[in-house]
């Protein structure tokens, strides 16, 4: 147990533990040794006073540290949301400069394909002409869908017929019409009678899974796996 010596210079005693009363006797012992009157009461309140000013401040030092510990604490995630806005605002620019760039790529690509309709549509008729066949004028007539007229002549209506077959067969061509068509005198040798004949032509670009594609960044994209970079 607890053993409390309130008088100067005094012994410890032996025996029974820590009390109200053994506090008590301690003061008047002290009191009565210093040759002055001391109430036992204010002599326990103001040892009470002691304490609880000693409990306050060890409260006050914990709560201290405590507050210490959080301002660091505070401190440490104020550098953290700092550091997650600047990621957050570098994924954001990055995210807008992406969609940036696919908005590009996507123009260019509608650029790149319309860049081929006529090489397109002029090598289909080409290679669609068959022997005794001459074509005179390939003519655009509109858009939206884009047709074109095609005039030109023929030994025999065979060749004008197989001419239109081929032109139908087209993966690039559709809704093939024939116009006008007379019977003149051949050019090269007046007793010659050739067909002169007139074709509604509509350019229809087909599927893109139909067509054998090459990426628009082929070479950049082997140059840089090329490189290691």
């Amino acid at each position: 147990m607890i053993q409390v010596n309130l008088l100067p210079g005094g012994k410890k005693r032996s025996g029974g533990g820590f009390s109200f009363g053994s506090i008590v006797d301690s003061i008047k012992r002290f009191g009565a040794g210093g040759g002055t009157s001391l109430d036992p009461y204010k002599g326990f309140f103001g040892v009470a006073a002691a304490v609880a000013v000693i409990f306050m401040g060890l409260s006050f030092t914990s709560v201290l540290s405590e507050t210490e510990e959080l301002e660091v604490q505070e401190e440490a995630a104020v550098q953290d949301s700092i550091i997650n806005a600047a990621i957050i605002q570098s994924t954001r620019q990055l995210r807008a400069r992406g969609d940036s760039i696919q908005e590009r790529v996507r123009i260019i690509q509608d650029i790149d394909a319309g860049r081929y309709t006529w090489p397109h549509l002029l090598d289909e008729i080409a290679s669609a002409v068959p022997d005794f066949t001459w074509l005179r004028e390939v003519i655009y007539e509109g858009d939206s869908p884009l047709q074109v007229r095609i005039t030109g002549r023929a030994g025999s209506i065979y060749n004008i017929t197989s001419f239109m077959r081929r032109l139908e067969a087209s993966r690039f061509l559709r809704s093939v019409r024939a116009g006008p068509m007379q019977q003149i005198p051949s050019e090269a040798n007046p007793e010659d009678l050739v067909y002169m004949f007139e074709l509604l032509v509509t350019y229809s670009a087909p599927d893109i899974d139909a067509l054998e594609t090459v990426p628009l960044f082929e070479n950049v994209t082997a140059q840089t796996a090329g490189t290691g970079n």
